[in-house]
Formats: C-alpha cells, sequence, structure tokens
C-alpha cells in the first residue's frame, strides 16, 4: 500500500549525468525533483523562501511550482528536456537565495536546481552576453584592478548607459566602482599580519576585494584585535559564486578544486577559514560538499568556514568586546540564514552592547547579479527589497547603524534607500576596537 504512491509503473523517473552530487541519491536529481510534496509552505507570505513568489504570486515562481516542472521534465513530459523553455522561464526569477534549503519542509535546494539545469540547458550554446559579463566577474575584477581608475571611466563614463543597453544591466542600476587600491595589494604593502597569535584565514572574495576592501581591513583589524596573526592565500583565489547563478558549473567545479588544493595544509592543520561574505562561505558550506562529496579535504573546509560572527562567537568566545552604545537595524543575508547559526550574529551585537534589532524575514531582492538584470529582475528585485527592508531603512534615524554582512544587501541599501550606507558586522566590531 505504501508503494508507487507518486509514480505508479510505467512511470519513472530519467537517468542524468549531473554536475552536483546531489547527496549521492539514486537517481539522483531526479530524486531532488521529487522532493516536494507539495505543502505550499513556499507561498507564505512571512518568511524568507520564495521572494520572487511573494511579490508575482504566480505558481510558476513558488519553490513548489518550480519543483513541479522540474518533476514532470524528468518523468518525460516536457518533450524538450534540459531545453525546456517552460522551465527556464520558470527559473528566471528565482533569486537563488536559498531560502527553501532553509525553510521548505524537504529542504528542496531551488538555487541549486537552478544552477544544474542552467548547465545543461546552455551545453554547447552562446548565452547572453551579461551571462559571461556577470558570471566571469570574479576574472574581469582581477583584471580591472590593475588600472581601477580606468575601469571605473568604462562603467560610470559618457558611455556607461550604451554599454548597459548591449549587455542587459538594468539602467537605473548603478555598476559598483573599483576600489583605488584591492584589500589584498593593502594587505601585501602592509607586510601581512601585524600580530603574532594562532593564525586564521582570511577569504579575500571578490567583492571585499575589489570593490570594498575597507570591509576586509577592517575584519583584518577586528581579527588582529582578537589576538589572531591573519593570513590571506598567496596566490589568487575565488569560490566561484558568480558562475552558480548562471550554470557555469563545469569552471566552478575547477575553482573548488583549486582552491581545495592551495589550501589543502591548512585545512589539514585545523586553520580556520573566515568567510566575510555570506553567499562566499554559502559554498564551502553547500556547493563544495555537493560538488566534491569524495574528498575529505572538501568537507574538513566546509567544516572550518566561519563567518565573522560565528568565529567571534566560538573561536574568539574568550575575548572582551568593547561596548558600542549605538541602536541599530540589522540585516541577515539569505545564504546566511541558510548556511550559517545566525544566532552567533546575536551574541556578538549582544557582547557589544548594541541596542538592536533583527528583521525576522525578507530578503534584499538584488541577490547577487539577479537585481542588475533589466527588465523583470530588476523590478522583482525592487519589489521585493521595498517588502520590508527598504522602507526600514528609509525611516531610520540618522545616528542608527545599518548592519549587513552582504555585499548585495549592502548595495540594494544604498540603491533605494537614498545612498544609506551599512556596515558589515566586522566594520561595527573594528569601530567598537577604535572606540
Amino acid at each position: 500500500l505504501d508503494t508507487n504512491l507518486r509514480m505508479a509503473p510505467p512511470d519513472h523517473t530519467r537517468q542524468v549525468s549531473t554536475d552536483f552530487s546531489f547527496d549521492g541519491g539514486d537517481p539522483g536529481f531526479g530524486a531532488a525533483a521529487e522532493l516536494c510534496f507539495g505543502v505550499g509552505a513556499c507561498r507564505s507570505q512571512e518568511s524568507l523562501m520564495c521572494p520572487s513568489y511573494q511579490v508575482t504570486f504566480e505558481e510558476q515562481h513558488s519553490t513548489r511550482g518550480r519543483a513541479r516542472l522540474l518533476f514532470e521534465m524528468m518523468r518525460g513530459e516536457l518533450e524538450d528536456g534540459w531545453r525546456s523553455v517552460a522551465v527556464r522561464e520558470s527559473l528566471e526569477l528565482c533569486l537563488a537565495c536559498k531560502g527553501c534549503l532553509h525553510e521548505c519542509p524537504e529542504r528542496v535546494d531551488m538555487a541549486t536546481y537552478k544552477a544544474e539545469f542552467l548547465s545543461h540547458y546552455y551545453e554547447r550554446r552562446l548565452r547572453p552576453l551579461r551571462h559571461y559579463l556577470l558570471g566571469l566577474i570574479p576574472w574581469s575584477a582581477r583584471l580591472a584592478s590593475r588600472n581601477p581608475q580606468l575601469a571605473n571611466l568604462v562603467t560610470h563614463g559618457p558611455l556607461a548607459g550604451v554599454g548597459k543597453r548591449l549587455v542587459g544591466i538594468a539602467p537605473q542600476r548603478a555598476v559598483p566602482a573599483f576600489a583605488p587600491q584591492s584589500f589584498t595589494d593593502w594587505f601585501a604593502a602592509r607586510g601581512g599580519s601585524q600580530v603574532p597569535g594562532e593564525p586564521v584565514l582570511l577569504w579575500p572574495d571578490t567583492f571585499n576585494n575589489h570593490f570594498h576592501p575597507e570591509v576586509a581591513i577592517a575584519t583584518t583589524h577586528a581579527l588582529e584585535a582578537a589576538g589572531r596573526r591573519v593570513r590571506v592565500p598567496e596566490q589568487w583565489v575565488c569560490c566561484g559564486r558568480p558562475l552558480y547563478d548562471y550554470g557555469m558549473l563545469t569552471l566552478a567545479r575547477r575553482r573548488l578544486e583549486q582552491t581545495v588544493e592551495l589550501l589543502r595544509d591548512d585545512i589539514r592543520a585545523g586553520v580556520p577559514l573566515v568567510a566575510m561574505e555570506p553567499s562566499c562561505g554559502a559554498v564551502f558550506r553547500n556547493e563544495l560538499r555537493n560538488m566534491l562529496p569524495g574528498d575529505e579535504d572538501a568537507q574538513r573546509l566546509a567544516r572550518q568556514t566561519l563567518t565573522v560572527g560565528e568565529f567571534f562567537a566560538t573561536a574568539a568566545a574568550e575575548v572582551t568586546l568593547p561596548r558600542l552604545d549605538r541602536k541599530a537595524l540589522v540585516h541577515l543575508h539569505c545564504h546566511q540564514r541558510a548556511t550559517s547559526d545566525v544566532d552567533c550574529d546575536r551574541a556578538v551585537l549582544e557582547r557589544l552592547g548594541l541596542r538592536y534589532e533583527v528583521l525576522d524575514d525578507g530578503c534584499c531582492g538584488l541577490a547577487g547579479s539577479f537585481g542588475y538584470e533589466a527588465g523583470a529582475p530588476y523590478e522583482v528585485s525592487m519589489k521585493v527589497g521595498e517588502q520590508q527592508l527598504l522602507p526600514r531603512v528609509r525611516e531610520l534615524e540618522a545616528e542608527t547603524l545599518v548592519i549587513t554582512d552582504g555585499f548585495s544587501c549592502r548595495s540594494q541599501i544604498e540603491h533605494g534607500a537614498s545612498g544609506r550606507r551599512a556596515l558589515h558586522l566586522a566594520e561595527v566590531i573594528a569601530m567598537a576596537f577604535d572606540e
């Protein structure tokens, strides 16, 4: 009585080869596509899950609707299979926020399913130009850092609007400006860490390295104030986060393999790795496990990766933090909620003495490159941000701190809240030590 309740013979799930392991299950992606049983928790208006559905109210933009289409694709009901336009259109407005991984009763991970689908959909096909520009930003940012003034002239000069139209970037969006000096250049010129304590690896992600180096510098100062010797990988590194948004998974796997090989000695020595950007930390805790399930060092790296909040709440729990008598509004990054212990952030805020409020739910809406794309993605991005985050920030007093670790979240706040600058938790900790 308890067999074939979902699919009766002769129906069957297709066997497919995938980039992700999907927990090594059989039949892998097919089993993942069958996880959703239709309870509809993703249709709630008071949760993190499925921000696109919360503003479109269309079933195809809910986790359940997308899972149903993937289920039908794997059953062979959609003739085009991996080239299904219906599935692609359904996934186009998925913000890859991983809210479903956190809140879905069956832990449906639509962000991973989307990356896997796009990998197959565009196999041996030319992609839209914006996929290459935004997906390969770690490489273009590295190139631009050699002459940031010229790069900023291209992205912010008289012809910037023409470039946005050609690429498909929303004209309303200001492209982030490259910093005059990257964090890694600053760290090298400084001569490394100034504290002879226990080592900690600081991950120099693309966003805080090339666009907001002040965050990485503040993190360095905060870690050193905690008595740790900060180390930065000697070679160029990237977790490949933007690649997943467009399903460039072959290149993403290569980056992860290179990262594990470069850090192997530190991984085996148990050196913790602090990831400033929540989406990069999520790669090590989620995508890394799924892409390299047989590599024990990859699994160790996933366990040794910490957010700034987790580091100060666990590894540096004995450190006395100075009191900072300020009010603060805190927004937690979606990937942070899905893959890390956000109670650690609350514990650190308590130790700092801040009078703070954490927004219970809601996405910023920018979601990496999603909110930069012209048309429906930009419109959905702004509608999502206007649900809670942006109105709350706009009504704050000027002296109230706005705290969020996500580069996308800070960018969305600056864009949608009259240029208001939000701070990374590391900047607040460094501020407390400075005062």
